[in-house]
This record gives C-alpha cells, sequence and structure tokens, in this order.
C-alpha cells in the first residue's frame, strides 16, 4: 500500500522500523497508537501531542553532528520540528527542516528513522503539549558550512565524543549518536 497522506506515511514508515532497541521497539508501538488514534497526529494543532521530525545532521566523516542552540528549550539540539501541511512524508518533513535550519544545500537523508522520543514542551501553541519526535539520520556533504536560521540562538558543529554540556540529561543525543549505523 502506498501512503497517501502525511499521516498514513507516519504510520507506515514506523510500522515498518524495525529498532534493534527493545525501549524505542516499545516507544515505536507508542507511536503508532496515537497515530492510529489520532487522524490530526501530525498537525501542531492536535493539543495533545504531534508528530515532529528530526534530523541528526552529520559532516561527510561522520566525526561532528551539526546542532542548534534552540531558543525555546534553551539546550543545544539537533534540527528538526513540525510538520507543515506540504509535507508528504517524515522523510520529506525532517530534510525540510534540515535544510531550512542549516541553510546547507545537498544533504542526504537515510529514509528509515534513527531514534523516536516523546517528550513534555510548550511549543507554538502557547499550551503544554508533548512532541512525538521521529528522528531521521542525515550527512552534510564535504565541507558543509551552515548559516543559521531566525529559528536558532546559534548554530554549529559538534564532535560526536565532546557534545554540550546536557545539565538536565534530555537532549537524547547520546541515544541519537548510539543508534548511528
Amino acid at each position: 500500500m502506498t501512503p497517501t497522506t502525511l499521516h498514513d506515511d507516519a504510520y507506515t514508515t514506523l510500522a515498518d522500523w524495525r529498532p534493534a532497541d527493545s525501549g524505542q521497539r516499545s516507544l515505536r508501538e507508542a507511536f503508532l497508537g496515537f497515530i492510529a488514534a489520532r487522524p490530526d497526529a501530525c498537525r501542531r494543532s492536535c493539543e495533545p501531542g504531534h508528530i515532529t521530525a528530526s534530523a541528526l545532521v552529520l559532516d561527510a566523516t561522520g566525526a561532528d553532528v551539526l546542532l542548534t542552540l534552540h531558543p525555546r528549550v534553551g539546550a543545544w539540539l539537533q534540527l528538526g520540528g513540525h510538520c507543515e501541511e506540504t509535507d508528504e512524508t517524515l522523510v520529506g518533513a525532517a530534510l525540510r527542516e534540515a535544510a531550512e535550519e542549516s541553510g546547507i544545500e545537498g544533504l542526504k537523508i537515510e529514509p528509515t528513522p534513527l531514534h523516536v522520543d516523546v517528550h513534555p514542551i510548550t511549543c507554538s501553541l502557547g499550551l503544554p503539549t508533548r512532541h512525538f519526535d521521529v528522528r531521521f539520520l542525515v550527512t552534510a556533504p564535504s565541507g558543509a558550512q551552515p548559516v543559521r536560521s531566525a529559528e536558532s540562538l546559534d548554530l554549529r558543529w559538534w564532535p560526536v565524543n565532546a557534545l554540550p554540556p546536557d545539565p538536565t540529561g534530555t537532549t537524547g543525543l547520546d541515544a541519537m549518536l548510539a543508534a548511528v549505523p
């Protein structure tokens, strides 16, 4: 079956994904239940929570990861965000977000999710909600120079073995990097 909407694609993408980690398998099932129960699961207007698409952007060598200092969260995070009405796939949403937030052309994305996470946040709705974040691995072309967008306080490459401090232990960067093949 070929997905016809972003909602269908989100369900199919996660249903077809086979994470190796038992915690990720369990969380995947929760995502599938949420998507099945909510026709609006991919829309930011879904107040109980909504699917978001993120990109863990590595440089061409895999030695550095591109992180943004998120203005609302106040922490260094992977690139990504809300799905838009024009997005047809989760992979497309993650790639769009990565390109918009990094200013880098020629990004390559792996079509299989790398990691999933659900976390509470007060996002653009102005209300407490949850982000059901589907994360993909993206590789930048050799010599890529990022350009900070208005959505970021700062944007820079970090060595994967020397990540910025995570005082609350909630960014999930270590878990995402551990999932990189």
